[in-house]
């Protein structure tokens, strides 16, 4: 309920000094976390002239005479985005500097330095506290970027960790998400679905760990898969590869919700279809056998897995000529015009539309 002044509203419903109208309410869930963001873009204006980019990429570019700055920031939630039953703090926090370090990475710019705020419930112990920090610290060292600063304050439940990663690069290097064109190249680092397969992996054991409590874990052939979801890298290694290349991505974006999912933000950015082939989709053995014993499609894992932290990007057919031979680089596809649609070209050569059925911010998704 909202009072407002009687005669300001078309919805008054008497004369009194102020009227109570019912305000229509939306659920979050109907928005989704991109329809949210699109709700409060539409409320914020850019006042500096140095803010080259603001909201809607993966990370904010501001510009300081020859160098610009890059801000992104992501939250972690307990109970949303881990689970303490089976995430050891140490790889909680390698983790959350990573997710923020990949978004950096994702604007084809360097990272350097996080700042690091958590909230924490009384259960969490000095120690404990020094085990999360401990990751942070080897996050820190293995990336080369600085910890200078952050927040710390109570939560009534749980652990909540916000990271801001903070990174540079020149005008001319800096990839977004609203540049591809029809005709390039998509690429994608690594492989994909391993990540989410760890997480099923995990919670299994976690399920038969509580109705058997001296069961012993089963992990043994897994090690691949669970250290994909518990200690995900950045590929920042990539962003020194292209700038030795001489390549600037036409568009880029970090896999965190899903190919599926970060694809089609980059065909809505940039005003374009694609065509991606099931045939050249890249994953690890380990991801394969797994998701067949889970009874699971793997294609439906790696285009809907997630948080695999590898990058999806866009370049010409000329520039492509210098990744061809990289080794952990691989063409699944090409950009088409708006009206050909998203498609994934199935083994058999039948096309399938492209839908987004990965992490839902504000959907059903829990730990």
């Amino acid at each position: 309920m909202q009072y407002v002044p009687a005669g300001q509203n078309q919805y008054a419903t008497n004369t009194k000094e102020y009227s109570i109208i019912k305000m229509k309410r939306t659920e979050l869930s109907e928005l989704g976390e991109f329809g949210l963001i699109d709700r409060i873009k539409e409320t914020v204006l850019l006042r500096n002239t140095n803010t080259i980019r603001g909201i809607g990429d993966d990370a904010a570019v501001m510009e300081y005479g020859e160098t610009c700055v890059l801000v992104s920031t992501d939250l972690l939630v307990e109970g949303i985005h881990f689970d303490l039953s089976y995430v050891p703090l140490r790889h909680l926090g390698y983790k959350a500097v990573v997710v923020n370090l990949s978004d950096i990475a994702a604007m084809n710019a360097i990272p350097q330095h996080i700042t690091v705020s958590v909230a924490l419930s009384n259960r969490f112990s000095v120690e404990a506290v020094t085990e999360l920090y401990e990751g942070i610290s080897l996050a820190c060292e293995h990336y080369g970027i600085d910890l200078v600063g952050g927040d710390t304050t109570t939560s009534p439940a749980g652990l909540t960790i916000s990271i801001t990663a903070m990174g540079t690069a020149a005008r001319a290097d800096i990839a977004y998400r609203n540049t591809a064109r029809p005709g390039d190249v998509i690429c994608v680092t690594g492989d994909l679905g391993a990540a989410y397969l760890g997480l099923q992996v995990l919670e299994r054991e976690k399920q038969e760990f509580l109705a058997n409590p001296d069961m012993e874990p089963k992990l043994d052939d897994k090690e691949y898969l669970v250290g994909r979801q518990l200690k995900p890298e950045a590929r920042t290694d990539i962003i020194y590869d292209f700038r030795d290349l001489g390549i600037v991505p036409s568009s880029m974006i970090d896999i965190s919700d899903g190919l599926a999912s970060d694809l089609l933000h980059l065909c809505k950015a940039s005003g374009t279809g694609a065509a991606i082939y099931e045939a050249e989709l890249p994953a690890d053995d380990a991801t394969l056998l797994t998701a067949t014993e889970f009874n699971m499609s793997p294609t439906t894992c790696i285009m809907n897995g997630g948080e695999d932290y590898e990058l999806l990007f866009t370049v010409s057919q000329q520039q492509y000529e210098k990744l061809r031979n990289h080794r952990d680089i691989k063409a699944i596809g090409v950009m088409r015009d708006a009206g050909e649609g998203v498609l994934l070209m199935s083994s058999a050569g039948n096309p399938y539309v492209v839908q987004a059925q990965g992490w839902n911010h504000f959907g059903d998704n829990k730990l």
